[in-house]
């Protein structure tokens, strides 16, 4: 489910990552939320990604890494990136741009 950012009741520190994600060219942020053990095997996107996670666990893999994400960690991803997304038992949400 995606979601537009609700600008006024974001925290502020989201308020932040708004704005420097717009300042860098990408569009404006959504809310990505994932139920709980949801696994997307490789693939890519045609965009470069910056996230905040928000809530829940996320394991991000890619050919150079595995990181275990959590509320308030951050990741970029490179467009045509190939990675697999796995959610923890109550599921992920996290705040990303995206940049063509």
């Amino acid at each position: 489910m995606q979601h537009p950012v609700d600008t006024p009741r974001l925290p502020e520190h989201l308020h932040t990552f708004r704005a420097q994600a717009l300042a860098e060219g990408y569009e404006e942020p959504l809310l990505r939320e994932w139920a709980p053990a949801t696994v997307l095997e490789t693939h890519t996107h045609p965009f470069d990604a910056w996230a905040v996670v928000v809530a829940g666990e996320m394991v991000l893999t890619t050919a150079a890494d595995h990181r275990i994400l959590h509320a308030g960690d951050v990741f970029r991803l490179s467009r045509d990136t190939p990675h697999v997304e796995r959610y923890g038992p109550q599921g992920a949400a996290y705040w990303v741009a995206r940049r063509a």
